[in-house]
């Protein structure tokens, strides 16, 4: 691990743990009517995983959190890393894949979405940040730039997509969108933010 990244752990676990832990509560809350208690969820790209020791603990999930490799600040849940390409579960394993703020990270993001409904029997759940409008454009260039800076020095992939754009791609990949509400963060504005929930169309 490179000193960037290292500093960045610390600086994460620190500084921004609080609030990483009262957006990842915030983030349960927004999906209460989609998830049931005792569901079986992949958190696909848990990355710190905050998130998912979270969602384990609200629904009372059996989760299970991949990445490529392995950042955790927390760890009280079950990790397996897996290649970037194909997730190593069979067709219809988890009640809920979510994808929270991940594919903007993605070199295709429409590969990781098509796993990610692959394995899931029930709903895809999608957190992304929309590069629209000025303040949005700006936003997410800042984002992405504190993120290579901090934490990955090395990546300079930046998939950010308009909700217009996002639900294109879902479409194409045979998801229905059964839900969709843009997010308001208060520290975090003017940042435009937006939840996905995702079901497969009829035959697909």
């Amino acid at each position: 691990m490179e000193l960037s990244q290292i500093l960045g752990t610390i600086i994460l676990g620190k500084i921004f743990s609080p609030v990483y832990q009262k957006l990842a509560k915030t983030t349960c809350q927004e999906c209460e009517d989609f998830i049931e208690r005792e569901s079986k969820i992949l958190d696909l790209g848990c990355g710190k995983g905050i998130l998912t020791n979270t969602l384990k603990n609200y629904f009372k999930a059996d989760i299970l959190g991949v990445d490529i490799e392995d950042q955790r600040t927390v760890r009280g849940f079950p990790f397996q890393i897996y290649d970037g390409e194909r997730l190593p579960f069979p067709d219809n394993s988890f009640d809920v894949v979510f994808l929270h703020y991940v594919l903007h990270h993605t070199e295709y993001p429409e590969k990781v979405i098509s796993e990610a409904k692959r394995v899931t029997k029930g709903k895809v759940i999608v957190f992304e940040d929309l590069p629209e409008g000025i303040w949005g454009k700006s936003m997410t260039k800042i984002h992405q730039a504190a993120y290579s800076l901090i934490f990955k020095p090395s990546q300079e992939i930046s998939n950010f997509k308009t909700e217009k754009d996002w639900k294109k791609s879902f479409n194409e990949l045979g998801l229905k969108v059964i839900f969709k509400k843009r997010i308001k963060i208060l520290w975090s504005f003017p940042q435009k933010r937006a939840i996905f929930v995702l079901e497969k169309n009829m035959g697909t």
